[in-house]
């Protein structure tokens, strides 16, 4: 397994590459331009300058997470052609500097979904939280910027960047009629033109659970369960077509058994985020520190799951809770994701001694 650690880029984190760094294990950054805008070919001299940073300080940039695709691409309009050649120009860029999965999600206007970005837990730390009734009955813009005003630190927060908060209707207007099966039929053209470029490169795509398991604002979700991931592997059914597989996105949902999804589908998981969270009959989940007793995720199986199939693909610790008093992005400081890579390692080298 290879431990890697989400940056933000010069500027934009409040993580710097130092403290990064003395993170014992951390081989590789997870890198993205985030000031491109989906659909947007990258700049050669931008990558570039992530690569110069990052060899300063010897990490490599296998993953990026995420090459953002255009609405235009899920809505399966005309206009897709551009976006597609657009990004199969950007992967034909990554190889270059030594990129090996492309991290990704099909989700139609969010990335994620929580509703308070710096929820107050029992021990004094705060952490994302999604409040059900919160998201019932509200209009989506109005909705999203309650949220946006709570974060504290003004970095950006991918899937809620400015520019899409002022379309939102707009968004909501072209999707009004796009059902799950026209959402399935726009990945898997997305995905016969992308995967033969990705293997020409090189590249291994993977792409992301919806985050929560479940429809938002009537929006159709597709990577919920084993089921839906079963049939995702199989509209391109090809090694280089993989996931990312999220334990906190799938684990949503109690009704998903990750340790026997990552044992079924080991092989076409390219990239892994570890993270926990606890669960509430009302529907309402809060994240939480990695440790399996703090949250409703069990993730000492998890790990044992990855350790019994080999697992040599990458992996992140997902978000963190916001701890000893860090102002940061949300769900991103230095502190807890630490913690959890230590406890990840912890479980890995116990089962590497129990042998």
């Amino acid at each position: 397994m290879k431990m890697t650690f989400r940056w933000y880029g010069e500027g934009n984190d409040t993580v710097s590459l130092t403290q990064i760094k003395q993170i014992p294990g951390v081989e590789g950054l997870v890198w993205s331009l985030h000031d491109e805008a989906a659909g947007a070919e990258w700049p050669m001299d931008k990558i570039l300058a992530v690569k110069k940073a990052a060899d300063e300080y010897g990490f490599n940039l296998d993953v990026v997470e995420s090459v953002n695709i255009h609405e235009d691409i899920k809505l399966g309009l005309p206009s897709r052609e551009t976006y597609i050649e657009n990004y199969i120009k950007t992967l034909a860029k990554l190889q270059t500097v030594g990129v090996k999965v492309v991290c990704y999600n099909f989700m139609p206007v969010f990335d994620w979904t929580r509703t308070d970005l710096f929820h107050p837990l029992p021990d004094g730390s705060t952490a994302l939280y999604y409040e059900r009734k919160k998201v019932m009955g509200i209009d989506p813009k109005a909705f999203l910027e309650d949220v946006v005003k709570q974060d504290k630190a003004g970095l950006t927060m991918p899937g809620w960047e400015p520019e899409r908060l002022s379309r939102i209707k707009e968004l909501f207007d072209a999707y009004k009629d796009v059902t799950e099966e026209m959402l399935w039929s726009n990945l898997q053209y997305f995905l016969e033109r992308i995967i033969p470029a990705a293997e020409q490169y090189g590249i291994k795509m993977a792409i992301h659970p919806d985050d929560p398991a479940w429809p938002i604002f009537g929006l159709p979700r597709l990577i919920i369960n084993k089921t839906n991931v079963e049939r995702f592997l199989k509209l391109v059914d090809r090694p280089a077509n993989g996931l990312t597989l999220c334990t906190g996105s799938l684990g949503t949902s109690a009704a998903n058994d990750i340790p026997d999804i990552i044992r079924t589908y080991g092989d076409r998981i390219h990239f892994t985020h570890i993270r926990n969270l606890k669960r509430f009959d009302n529907g309402d989940f809060t994240e939480s520190s990695h440790k399996t007793s703090d949250g409703s995720i069990d993730i000492a199986e998890v790990v044992r799951a990855y350790h019994d199939i080999g697992f040599t693909g990458y992996c992140r610790p997902d978000h963190g809770r916001h701890i000893w008093g860090e102002e940061c992005r949300p769900g991103y400081g230095l502190y807890d994701r630490a913690l959890g890579i230590m406890y990840i390692w912890g479980l890995w080298d116990a089962y590497n001694n129990s042998k």
